[in-house]
Order: C-alpha cells, then sequence, then structure tokens
C-alpha cells in the first residue's frame, strides 16, 4: 500500500473515530498541550554584565528588611529612578517601597531573579507587577500571559501574605494599529483573568496615558514606551486608591 495513501487513510479513520467519540478528541488535545515544549517566557534565565550588579544591589537592599511595597518590572518600572524620580520620592518615599525593576528584562528574567533573591526574607505588604512589553516581538500573547501567570505563582508560593496589584502592561506605539500594542492588549485580556480579589488584583490604567482616539503623546511617553515625569504622575496617581486599600 503507498504510503501516502496508508497516511490519508489513517486520516480518515481517526478524523471518524474522533467524530464519534467527541470526549476522546478533547482529551487529545489536552494531551498535546500538556506535551507542547514551554516556550522561553517562562523558562527561567539570567543575564549578564550590569544586570548582574543591579540584581545583586537589589538582593542587598531587601536583605536590610523594612519593605512594605515592591515594584517589580522591566525599564518602564526601573525609570521610577530617572524620569519618575520626584513622582516615587512623593508617593513612595515613605512607604517602605523597593525598585525591583531592570531594564530590558522579560518574563524569564523576572522569574529568574524571583527565584534567586529579590524576595529572599522579605514579605512585602504590596507587590505591583508590569511586565511583559519586551516579550511582544517575540513572544504570543498566550506565552506572554504564561510567563506572568508564572511571576504571580512564585510570589503567592515565596510571600503568601502580600497582595499584589497586577497592572495590565501599558500601551506602546503611537496609535491602535502598533502590532507590539496588539500582543500586550491580547496577553492583558488573558492574565485579567488571575485575579482572585483577595491575594490578586488586577488593574488596567492604560488608557490613562491615551487620547480619545488612542492615540500615544509624546509628552506622556517620549519613544513611544517609556514614560515621562507626567506619564509616572499618571501612573501612581492611576493606581493610588487601590494601592492604598492594599497597603492598609
Amino acid at each position: 500500500m503507498p504510503l501516502r495513501f496508508f497516511s490519508l487513510l489513517t486520516s480518515l479513520v481517526l478524523a471518524g473515530f474522533f467524530a464519534s467519540h467527541p470526549t476522546a478528541q478533547v482529551t487529545a488535545q489536552a494531551t498535546a498541550q500538556a506535551t507542547a515544549p514551554a516556550s522561553d517566557a517562562v523558562k527561567p534565565v539570567p543575564r549578564d554584565g550590569n544586570w548582574l550588579k543591579r540584581h545583586e544591589a537589589m538582593n542587598e537592599r531587601v536583605k536590610q528588611g523594612n519593605v512594605d511595597l515592591v515594584f517589580i518590572g522591566d525599564s518602564i518600572t526601573q525609570g521610577w529612578e530617572g524620569s519618575g524620580k520626584e513622582v516615587w520620592k512623593k508617593f513612595y518615599g515613605e512607604r517602605n517601597a523597593v525598585n525591583l525593576g531592570i531594564s530590558g528584562d522579560r518574563t524569564q528574567h523576572v522569574i529568574w531573579r524571583l527565584d534567586h533573591g529579590n524576595l529572599e526574607g522579605i514579605s512585602p505588604k504590596v507587590a505591583v507587577i508590569m511586565i511583559g512589553t519586551n516579550n511582544s516581538g517575540s513572544n504570543s500573547p498566550e506565552e506572554i500571559a504564561q510567563g506572568v501567570t508564572k511571576i504571580v505563582e512564585q510570589i503567592r508560593t515565596k510571600s503568601p501574605e502580600t497582595k499584589i496589584l497586577l497592572l495590565a502592561t501599558f500601551p506602546r506605539g503611537a496609535d491602535p494599529s502598533d502590532e507590539k500594542r496588539q500582543v500586550n492588549e491580547q496577553s492583558n485580556s488573558i492574565v485579567d483573568k488571575l485575579a482572585d480579589n483577595e491575594h490578586v488584583f488586577y488593574l488596567d490604567i492604560g488608557d490613562e496615558f491615551l487620547d480619545d482616539d488612542g492615540k500615544l503623546s509624546k509628552e506622556i511617553m517620549p519613544d513611544l514606551l517609556h514614560l515621562s515625569e507626567q506619564g509616572y504622575t499618571i501612573w501612581a496617581e492611576s493606581i493610588e486608591s487601590t494601592l492604598a486599600k492594599l497597603l492598609n
């Protein structure tokens, strides 16, 4: 029997079997998903050079204790020490807050950091997470959501008493047609389901950065990704009521 004909016959037989046994089809799909290789978005990996130095410096800070609030993320979070410095001082200077953001980080880098000391020995009241935009060029929304989910699970395991304020990944690009913005939005629509409003709280403040047409202003994000001081003010003001409740 020719191989091509045999393959066609096999496909027809399987199709007929699954049509008459829908439960078997669901089971087969679940098995395939379970055995599919995990994406790089959930595989913990470190970086080198100055990244490692900053990671170690953050570990030294948390070892000192007295940490009630942490911000976890990438360059947008690290930027609280740059364009957002004065805003941070105003909103978080008296709240025992620690910045755990590193420029360029993707979900897999944060996962590695959380397994290597960023929360060791502390149990902050609140952890604010905003991560994923650096994955948007190479990972699918589903893969990014898997990475964010892993980060939430790590914090829940390492510090069960910590309330998690999970922020939707901020919009980027000039307008709604931006492909990476669309990836972020699709990922957000998945991770919002992580909220149980007991331990994990989800907040999407993206519209606060946009005009009525969904466009980003360079006054808010000069490079259409990173925030200006005005952008950090919007961030702080937009989460303040929720954050205040969680801290208290």
